[in-house]
């Protein structure tokens, strides 16, 4: 498997002038920039980089974590657009990703965003990216078992919710009954396979499923009472981001478990927020 746009654990061959010369294989060796050698790496020891091709289309690593890598999907922002050549994204390194005319419609502008996989051009072998999500989704039947966590990308809104990128390499369907709220594209966040579908297709959610979810999600809203001195400003009309930044759930599952906790006689729902029961 080719190293290029990829991570590599790669051993350093020798030291010189311009930076460390690593062992990159059938592509020959590879300049890690003085700039990005870390310190006290010698000659015999292996080092992780990411590779890829600078400015002058050589092959260069760097010790820089981009945004994304060759086989991965993800919402970059553009930084520049040329009408012949395409468009320029920021990925996290000093050259900036080339979005090739050909590879999109319309919609690109500076200072947006594009929802974009990270491939090789067959052609040119340098990494570029393309617009054109749908042909670079894995067509083969998922394995993926109920209640697995993965990770989601939004890609569109449909009638029924939003189309999500599975784990960058499938297609699902997390369903508007799911949220509380709108959702935006290219948001990236965690997810828990619902079905796999006949036709492959994914259903997910973002809470865990099962009888037995809303219990975790129980138990953190009265240790966050106690620890607030009993008393959260947090109820049905909070913001369902508030709720998720509070408390790391959806507010679909935060009302679920305010129910029972209030069922329980755990709490009390007030206008301002949920109160935590004194036990006499």
């Amino acid at each position: 498997m080719s190293i290029l746009g990829k991570h590599a654990s790669l051993v350093i061959v020798r030291q010189a002038a311009p930076g460390l010369y690593l062992d990159g294989g059938p592509l020959g060796e590879i300049l890690l920039p003085s700039r990005w050698v870390p310190d006290g790496a010698q000659p015999g020891e292996t080092i992780r980089v990411f590779v890829y091709r600078d400015s002058e289309d050589r092959l260069v690593a760097t010790t820089r974590t981009p945004l994304a890598t060759a086989g991965e999907f993800a919402y970059l922002r553009v930084l520049s657009h040329h009408h012949s050549m395409g468009a320029f994204l920021d990925w996290g390194l000093e050259k900036d990703l080339l979005l090739p005319r050909r590879e999109y419609a319309g919609g690109i502008h500076p200072g947006g965003h594009a929802l974009v996989f990270v491939t090789i051009d067959e052609r040119s072998q340098r990494i570029v990216a393309t617009c054109r999500l749908s042909r670079h989704l894995n067509l083969s039947a998922p394995t993926y078992g109920k209640g697995q966590e993965v990770g989601l990308i939004v890609e569109s809104e449909t009638p029924l919710g939003y189309r999500v990128i599975v784990n960058h390499a499938h297609s699902g369907l997390l369903y508007h009954s799911e949220l509380s709220g709108p959702l935006a594209i290219g948001q990236s966040m965690p997810g828990f396979v619902r079905t796999v579908r006949m036709d492959g297709k994914i259903d997910v959610g973002l809470d865990p499923a099962g009888p037995d979810r809303i219990l975790p999600f129980s138990e953190q809203i009265l240790r966050a009472l106690e620890k607030a001195g009993g008393h959260l400003p947090y109820h049905d009309g909070s913001p369902p981001e508030a709720i998720r930044h509070a408390f790391g759930m959806s507010k679909k599952a935060f009302k679920q478990a305010i129910g029972g906790l209030f069922r329980q006689r755990l709490i009390v729902l007030e206008p301002d927020g949920i109160r935590l029961v004194e036990v006499p």
